[in-house]
């Protein structure tokens, strides 16, 4: 309902998620278990992906330029 995520459908209409689109949606439904608003529970993952991503990128600047020194 939040939209948090959109499965893909099969030929046959049947909605198909991917691995990453099951852990979002447990990390979802385990904030909202634990009392956050499915609201702030999709904002709450959208920004934990972002600092993921980010920190993934940070390394691999690192590790770039620590091989040009």
């Amino acid at each position: 309902e939040a939209r948090l995520i959109t499965p893909l459908r099969s030929e046959g209409g049947h909605r198909r998620y991917s691995r990453y689109q099951l852990r979002i949606a447990a990390r979802a439904r385990e904030l909202v278990d634990q009392g956050t608003p499915i609201e702030a529970a999709c904002r709450i993952i959208i920004l934990e992906d972002q600092l993921e991503e980010a920190q993934r990128i940070n390394a691999q600047y690192r590790a770039a330029e620590s091989r040009s020194s």
